[in-house]
């Protein structure tokens, strides 16, 4: 019979205290996340009201401030700019590529793929923690003059998920191709401005979402089962390194 991934996770949990000692494999990291918490970091291993501040709150000095940032922003922004905004709003691990080059695709790296596929769904469930503490709304809903030039999201918008995702997949990716920090990094920042030109956030949101993103990747690195599957990507992508260097 061939097992199923329930079978698998069952098993997993049933001799969890055996694996602790091993070093994990790729079937033991992949694993389906248990009620818990998620597959490397649980949502609960941050306390977000001491790590995180407040957003600005509506009527304030900073609040205004943040407002009147977003509609001078609205006021210019270019072509260019909103091209980006769009091009951000359904953000991809992949398009990446723009920056690690177009052999950085999905179908070249099954277990990259894979890997960050789980690192999403635990970095989701605790930003989604973080805006059930702080229930902002969104600069449209806030202000009428704010007219958003992507998909208006009617989650929270403390902090930014699209910055935070941003900032995990910069960090991580970082650590598979220190030779491309910088770049990544600088792409972390241009999502988290075009998140601002695209009218859906406030500055202080995505700063926010780039202080959850870095938060939660760093705990992930402190995973030997991240650091093993860093590793593993790492081996993944080689051959497509090798073959650009020659």
């Amino acid at each position: 019979m061939k097992p199923t991934w329930r079978m698998i996770a069952a098993l997993a949990v049933a001799f969890a205290p055996a694996l602790r000692a091993a070093a994990p494999d790729a079937d033991q990291m992949m694993a389906p996340a248990t009620a818990r918490g998620g597959h490397f970091v649980a949502a609960a291993a941050f306390d977000w009201r001491k790590i995180l501040p407040a957003p600005p709150a509506e009527g304030s000095l900073a609040g205004r401030a943040d407002l009147e940032t977003v509609l001078r922003v609205q006021e210019a922004r270019t072509p260019e700019q909103v091209a980006w905004a769009q091009f951000i709003e359904h953000d991809d691990l992949f398009k990446n590529s723009r920056v690690l080059g177009a052999w950085f695709t999905r179908e070249n790296l099954p277990f990259t793929a894979k890997f960050f596929h789980a690192i999403d769904e635990d970095g989701g469930a605790a930003v989604h923690g973080i805006k059930e503490i702080h229930p902002r709304r969104r600069p449209p809903f806030a202000d009428a003059r704010v007219h958003p030039c992507v998909e208006l999201e009617r989650t929270h918008s403390y902090p930014s998920g699209h910055a935070s995702q941003a900032w995990m997949w910069a960090v991580l990716l970082g650590e598979i191709f220190p030779e491309k920090r910088t770049e990544l990094y600088e792409r972390a920042r241009a999502v988290m401005w075009g998140r601002v030109i695209g009218g859906v956030h406030y500055p202080t949101d995505t700063v926010g979402g780039e202080i959850a993103g870095r938060t939660i990747a760093e705990k992930m690195l402190t995973n030997p089962a991240v650091r093993a599957a860093i590793a593993r990507c790492r081996a993944e992508a080689r051959p497509f390194l090798l073959k650009k260097a020659a």
